[in-house]
């Protein structure tokens, strides 16, 4: 009986290792689903720096928040699909080989190689992913660095306040130095401008010339004891809204004018300086003229920048 040769065990004979066409269970919606999405994202997100820096659109505040908010749900629809779609979940059982069959370590790594990733567009996803988080990271530090003093901080100090430029009342009526009375509150506003610039309202009062101690240089920005003053308060942005008067000189020696949500006090007599009150500086002084009408004009711009002191901080200034 012939004895026939060994036939190699099943086991033994070497596979083939093929590469497949495409990668073993990928999802090319699901990719194109996710790079939509984060582009997506990326212009919501563009589009809150957009808003942000047009600070005049209406419905300003709820466009930010639409933008910012709708980038962030977009992001995350995309890390979600991203997660169930396209994020490889199988756990195999199978045993390593031995460290001493080069073989076997062959392979498995031509298997591995060959398999390639679950992505077939990985560079794009990347690149989307990338895209999206620069300009989201952007849309996130845009408030912080707006608050300078990264930008130009000089247009914080202009105002529509300049020689010549009349004072109104709130009705539009020009302000006639003959009505402004002792021991009364006015608030004025540039004739012919916006109003709800921070620059914009005065307070005007009038005390007796021989009670003014103004700072130097300031000699002739009362005229007939006309004061003028922003209105906006320095401490943190609110309106002086009080004036007091000395009803009864031995407790209230002198006229304030008075900050109600703080209570910063300024004495006008003396330039608006602070005598109580968070306040960090005076009022900002307009010098006032008075025309041959009996009008009352702005004779220059403010003294100072109107607004809170912390502004002083951002323009690395003294406050």
């Amino acid at each position: 009986m012939t004895e026939l040769p060994d036939q190699p065990r099943p086991d033994d004979q070497e596979q083939p290792v093929t590469s497949p066409s495409a990668p073993e269970g990928a999802d090319p919606p699901a990719e194109a689903i996710v790079i939509g999405l984060l582009v997506a994202a990326g212009v919501c997100a563009g589009a809150f720096i957009a808003i942000y820096a047009l600070d005049r659109l209406p419905y300003h505040t709820q466009l930010l928040g639409s933008a910012l908010g709708l980038s962030f749900v977009l992001l995350a629809a995309a890390a979600i699909v991203f997660g169930i779609r396209l994020v490889d979940d199988e756990e195999g059982e199978e045993d390593y080989p031995s460290e001493g069959d080069p073989e076997a370590q062959e392979a498995v790594a031509e298997i591995v190689e060959s398999a390639g990733s679950r992505l077939t567009r990985g560079r794009l996803l990347g690149a989307a992913a990338g895209g999206a988080g620069t300009v989201l990271g952007v849309a996130l530090i845009t408030p912080a660095v707006s608050l300078g003093p990264v930008f130009d901080m000089e247009p914080m100090s202009e105002t529509a306040w300049s020689r010549g430029r009349r004072l109104v009342d709130e009705a539009g009526r020009p302000l006639l130095a003959a009505d402004i009375d002792e021991d009364v509150f006015y608030t004025a506003f540039p004739e012919g401008a916006d109003r709800n610039e921070l620059g914009s309202p005065l307070v005007l009062v009038r005390l007796d010339p021989s009670q003014l101690d103004l700072p130097a240089g300031r000699e002739d920005w009362a005229p007939e004891g006309i004061l003028a003053y922003s209105k906006i308060c320095t401490h943190a942005g609110c309106a002086i809204a009080l004036y007091r008067t000395p009803l009864f000189p031995p407790v209230s020696p002198k006229p304030a004018l008075v900050c109600p949500c703080h209570y910063s006090t300024f004495d006008p007599a003396t330039g608006a300086s602070v005598i109580f009150g968070p306040a960090g500086r005076p009022l900002p002084q307009l010098p006032l003229e008075i025309d041959t009408a009996g009008g009352l004009r702005a004779a220059g711009n403010l003294s100072g920048p109107p607004g809170p002191s912390w502004w002083g901080v951002r323009m690395r200034q003294a406050t």
